[in-house]
């Protein structure tokens, strides 16, 4: 492997044969189009550069490699095309945070 999956947008990176996500090369806008190993698929979301990309479907539960290294699990469903991130991947060995309306890393005084 050459850093590019056969048949698939340039645009997404392969980092390991065994990976089972792409990582964006370039921001990717929802409603784009973009090959997928021979599939077209168009996203539902905007994609930002160095996000994780479904490489194929993922069952609930299923591990996610990136590098040849599981990063984390699928907490729901998720379709080939897809954005892997904080709503439906989860670290095995962190916590997951984020910026979400209510949620604070450091309680105010």
């Amino acid at each position: 492997m050459n850093g590019y999956a056969p048949h698939t947008d340039a645009r997404l990176i392969l980092l390991a044969p065994e990976d089972n996500c792409l990582i964006a090369a370039a921001r990717l806008a929802a409603g784009e189009t973009v090959e997928i190993e021979g599939e077209r698929v168009t996203l539902a979301k905007t994609i930002e550069l160095g996000h994780k990309v479904a490489r194929r479907a993922l069952a609930k539960d299923e591990k996610v490699l990136r590098y040849g290294a599981r990063i984390g699990h699928a907490n729901a469903p998720v379709a080939r095309g897809e954005h892997l991130h904080t709503h439906n991947l989860e670290s095995d060995y962190l916590p997951t945070y984020t910026h979400d309306a209510g949620h604070e890393f450091v309680p105010h005084k």
